[in-house]
């Protein structure tokens, strides 16, 4: 247990920079604190002592603002950041050296008393506010963006984002000198990618166009050059627009 508790505390300084002390670590980080409690409940559970492992972290939960249901199965150094608002539900699994923001939801799908809950592989990073929905896999070192809604299997080394969660990207591996690569802001932006083609295909048809009609003269060029004007304007502001995010 106390070979845990030091593991723990280490991961604690590998994945947060603003660590600064182990006092600090054991007294003032509720990811942790929601962990281990956790873990005293899991043990309830498998031993049957249903209720107890429930109170237990309904405890955690009031505590700690972190909800993690004593049926889910968690591997090795998982780390829950901030934490507040967190829920891990009774069918998950969730492998070593995964990491949590606040707000994430693992979240089960239906009714029936299955397998419900995703399964998190190794080294996966859930951004904050991302919903993981149903009995699906999120492959080894993997990221999730934040407030992305995740409800079908991502492959292993995957980048996703957005509503419904799509694969934008593909990431090497985010274990990098024995630390996880927590630089889990640099996504892609499928949203400004789909409406930069948008615009791009709007100018090839712009260009057709202007290849059926002569180039006016007089008074109409510069009325026809005012709207060229004001077109390039318009253009540009939305690129501006679209390259600072959506």
């Amino acid at each position: 247990m106390w070979d845990a508790i030091r593991e723990d505390i280490r991961t604690a300084f590998d994945r947060d920079p603003a660590a600064r002390s182990n006092w600090e670590v054991l007294t003032c980080y509720p990811g942790l604190h929601a962990i281990w409690m956790y873990r005293v409940a899991h043990v309830c559970w498998k031993r049957q002592w249903l209720w107890l492992g429930r109170f237990i972290s309904h405890l955690a939960r009031w505590l700690t603002g972190i909800e993690i249901h004593p049926g889910a199965t968690i591997g090795r150094r998982f780390f829950i950041d901030h934490g507040m608002g967190i829920v891990i539900g009774e069918t998950t699994e969730i492998g070593d050296d995964v990491t949590l923001y606040h707000g994430v939801t693992l979240g089960g799908t239906t009714w029936e008393k299955v397998k419900r809950h995703p399964t998190l592989e190794n080294g996966v990073i859930v951004g904050a506010g991302a919903k993981v929905l149903g009995a699906i896999t999120i492959g080894e070192q993997s990221r999730i963006g934040a407030n992305s809604v995740v409800f079908r299997e991502v492959p292993p080394h995957s980048t996703v984002v957005g509503i419904p969660g799509t694969v934008v990207g593909s990431t090497e591996s985010l274990i990098q000198d024995g630390k996880i690569n927590l630089d889990h802001h640099l996504l892609a932006n499928p949203v400004a990618e789909a409406l930069g083609h948008v615009l791009k295909m709007i100018d090839d048809v712009n260009a057709r166009v202007d290849t059926f009609h002569p180039r006016p003269t007089g008074e109409k060029a510069k009325e026809v050059r005012l709207l060229d004007d004001d077109l390039q304007c318009e253009q540009e502001k939305l690129e501006r627009f679209l390259g600072g995010g959506i």
